[in-house]
């Protein structure tokens, strides 16, 4: 799993994304065992990532489902998760935090 995670986290970083964060959150009751956010550099970049995650992957990830907007993509590894968004949308849906929170097992505390 650790490779995979490295290999996903190089690929976005050799083709610009910028603050890759990955989030382990095995035995934390969410669906995926990884989740990978990383911020494009705008709409085209966003896309043009996913293109370079198909390519370079192809063969070793399996692309369950994919869910494009110019904004975000979401793509489903069945236990790994990448999110690529524009720093516009990673600001106002403040991913991170909701996953940091589950996998300090911080979620729904009140603070």
């Amino acid at each position: 799993m650790k490779n995979r995670i490295e290999n996903i986290t190089h690929i976005l970083d050799k083709h610009k994304a910028e603050n890759i964060e990955s989030f382990d959150l095995r035995n934390k009751n969410y669906f995926v065992d990884y989740a990978v956010i990383a911020s494009s550099l705008g709409t085209k970049h966003t896309m043009a990532l996913l293109d370079h995650l198909r390519k370079e992957l192809k063969g070793k990830e399996h692309f369950i489902n994919v869910d494009e907007s110019d904004d975000w993509v979401v793509i489903d590894l069945g236990d790994i998760l990448i999110h690529i968004m524009t720093p516009e949308y990673r600001t106002k849906y403040d991913l991170e935090t909701f996953l940091s929170e589950l996998r300090d097992g911080k979620e729904g505390e009140v603070l």
